[in-house]
């Protein structure tokens, strides 16, 4: 329902003379303004809009992020805009075009394929053990748990999230070797099912106006330490990590997007 700030914002432009310019802007109650001069701006620290911009009055309710969405209609290659870069680059050229296009951009719905064994540490199982006892303790103090039925009904699948800076620690003496590991923070995750379940790990990270999706085939960001992403049996657990961008602060807030489930924590160091 928009509220009586932006409707009476609406109703005061188009009251206006025809053709007369406008700002646009959104509040930072998340109400929407439509003024004609800067005085009339009904609120401080207003982030001005052009009529294109405008985002949905409750980005929220969207079954997927909003940004991620603006994100996939800007670089999907099946979009004629981006489309004319592509055809101009193949014409003349010998190549098939998907050997000279670009990969397509990830969706959130689409289940990414299982990702390779689980990447070697050498932790040992008690080591297993601990990082799990992690995640499950951390609930306590910093809750970031996301459940669902299972696809049969026979129970609850859940993912937790925890942070730990000895496993991140660990992890970048792990890639020191491999060029390094550039992140904003690692974040430990341990899913589990009582009864067999599809499972891949197709996480969304959001924060502010970033967002980010793990590829869960690449080490250097989302790797699994135990157990396997696909098909798992019942009772099976599956313990990984995630490794956000560097413009990712996992102090601050963060939403934490699982297929059609959400949560928001802070993990303090």
């Amino acid at each position: 329902m928009l509220s009586f700030r932006t409707c009476a914002c609406a109703l005061l432009f188009a009251a206006s003379p025809a053709g007369a310019a406008s700002l646009t802007g959104v509040c930072p109650d998340g109400s929407i303004y439509i003024v004609q001069e800067a005085r009339q701006i009904p609120c401080k620290n207003a982030k001005a809009v052009s009529t294109d911009e405008v985002p949905p009055i409750r980005p929220h309710y969207l079954p997927t992020p909003y940004t991620w969405k603006v994100w996939n209609e800007r670089h999907d290659p099946n979009n004629p805009y981006n489309a004319i870069d592509a055809a101009r680059q193949v014409r003349g050229l010998d190549a098939p075009p998907q050997a000279q296009g670009a990969a397509p951009a990830p969706q959130v719905s689409a289940p990414p394929p299982p990702g390779p064994a689980p990447f070697q540490l050498g932790l040992s199982d008690a080591e297993l053990r601990d990082l799990h006892q992690i995640v499950e303790l951390s609930q306590e103090r910093t809750p970031a748990r996301l459940t669902r039925e299972t696809a049969g009904g026979q129970g609850v699948f859940e993912v937790s999230f925890a942070r730990s800076e000895a496993f991140e620690a660990m992890l970048r003496d792990g890639f020191a070797a491999r060029g390094g590991l550039p992140t904003g923070g690692v974040l430990l995750f341990a899913a589990r099912s009582v009864a067999p379940e599809q499972f891949y790990a197709s996480f969304t990270f959001l924060q502010e106006h970033l967002t980010y999706q793990p590829d869960a085939t690449d080490a250097r960001q989302l790797g699994v330490l135990q157990g396997q992403l696909g098909a798992l049996a019942a009772g099976e657990v599956v313990l990984g990590y995630v490794s956000l961008p560097p413009n990712f602060d996992p102090t601050r807030e963060l939403d934490i997007y699982w297929d059609d489930r959400h949560t928001t924590a802070r993990f303090a160091r």
